[in-house]
Formats: C-alpha cells, structure tokens, sequence
C-alpha cells in the first residue's frame, strides 16, 4: 500500500521562512516518534513532499568552508542575494529564479531507513525527468546531485543535493535548475567543487522551460519510485 504523502508548492518563498516552516514540521513530526515510544502508541507519522523557487541566495552546509562564497557583504547587496549557514550537510550552493528547490519532509520509517538509497532514489526521479527532455544524466561517482557528461572533462551539475536527517525525518534537499541564472554560481566555489560547471534545462535545450510541467513530471516521478500516493 502506498504512504500518502502531502504536496505543497510554496511558490516564491524566503529562505528563511521557508527554512522556518520545514523545522516546524519536521519538529512535528519527529514529536509523533517521540510520543510513539514513550507511550507505545502507533500514531501514523505526516509526510510532504514541499516544492519552491527561492529569491536569489547562497546557503552553506554544516560541513562547508565559508571561503568558498565569494562574495563579501557588499558583493551580496549588489547582487541582491543573501546568505545563510544551515544544518544540512554538503558545502555551498545558490537558489535561485528558475529552480525547482525540493523539500521531502519524510519519516523514512514510512519508506525505507537507508540516506543512500533515500539519496540515490531523489536523483533517479531528476535523471528521469531529464530524460522525459531528451536530457542524458546520471551519477558523479564520489559526489552526489545529477550530473551530465559526468564521465568526460564535460562533467557539469544540474541539480544538487544537501539533506539532514535525524530519527529518519528528512529535511532539505535538492536544488534543480531549470531556467535558473547560471551568473550566480560563479560567485561560489558549488559544493566545494572548483574544476567542473553548473548548467540547467534552459542552457542544454536552449530554451525557457515551462515551470509548472517540469514540476509535474518531477513530482510524478518522485511518486512512482517511492511509491507515495500524492495528495494535493
């Protein structure tokens, strides 16, 4: 039987509130754990699946290096971004415009309790929707996100990836651009990663893309492989 699980786009949404909302539920339902062991109930645990764009903004992992922003605080004003240390893991990277920015908010209790799987199972459903484009995709070994050209000197990154998991409540996740302003990684070092490019659906077709569709089929895809029954 598939786990039913919520859809939310919050549109264009600050990152901090949209940072705000995820930790409200995420303390919610790390709660329902709580109280399902305490007191040995089996209160069914929430599960959602948020979709957003982001106003343009640096945010760096807890593991990152602040160097690796290159920008200092004026250089941020100019460009009209923000910047924020957060507690997923992974180094720096942009949201933006033009991004599908994914926040599965799972009990992977629901699921499956395995981060690689959670993480490769995330990438497949982008490689997927990539491929829907006619866009050929697939895995950087060491390094997760997705990734095309990733066995050539052409490697670039499409979608990245930073997640925090805790009692197997997911919070964060992917970063997909679409038709996303590239300008805005070159005032970082993505992910810590300083010899391979960044690019998105708009560059490789040479096209705008129609947010909405992408969305769709991103959704549908994520669906299928986790076996969630969406509800909207």
């Amino acid at each position: 039987m598939n786990k039913k699980v919520k859809f939310i786009d919050w549109g264009l949404v600050d990152y901090q509130e949209a940072w705000d909302r995820q930790e409200q539920i995420f303390q919610q339902t790390v709660a329902v754990k709580t109280q399902n062991r305490t007191n040995q109930t089996t209160l069914e645990t929430p599960n959602f699946l948020v979709f957003c764009e982001h106003p343009h903004v640096y945010t760096l992992g807890k593991s990152g290096h602040p160097e690796n922003l290159l920008l200092d605080e004026q250089g941020l004003k100019d460009k009209q971004a923000t910047y924020h240390k957060i507690n997923r893991g992974g180094d720096i990277t942009y949201h933006g415009p033009g991004q599908i920015v994914g926040y599965p908010i799972l009990d992977l209790d629901n699921f499956f309790t395995d981060i690689h799987l959670y993480l490769r199972t995330l990438e497949e459903a982008v490689i997927l929707t990539l491929k829907d484009y006619g866009i050929e995709a697939g895995r950087y070994p060491g390094f997760t996100g997705v990734w095309l050209d990733a066995d050539n000197e052409k490697a670039r990154k499409i979608c990245a990836m930073g997640v925090r998991c805790s009692r197997w409540v997911t919070m964060h996740g992917f970063a997909f651009n679409v038709n996303a302003d590239l300008d805005y990684f070159k005032n970082i070092v993505p992910c810590g990663i300083d010899d391979k490019a960044v690019t998105s659906m708009q560059q490789e077709l040479g096209e705008r893309l129609d947010m909405e569709t992408v969305k769709m089929r991103l959704k549908a895809h994520i669906a299928h492989l986790f076996q969630m029954e969406i509800e909207e």
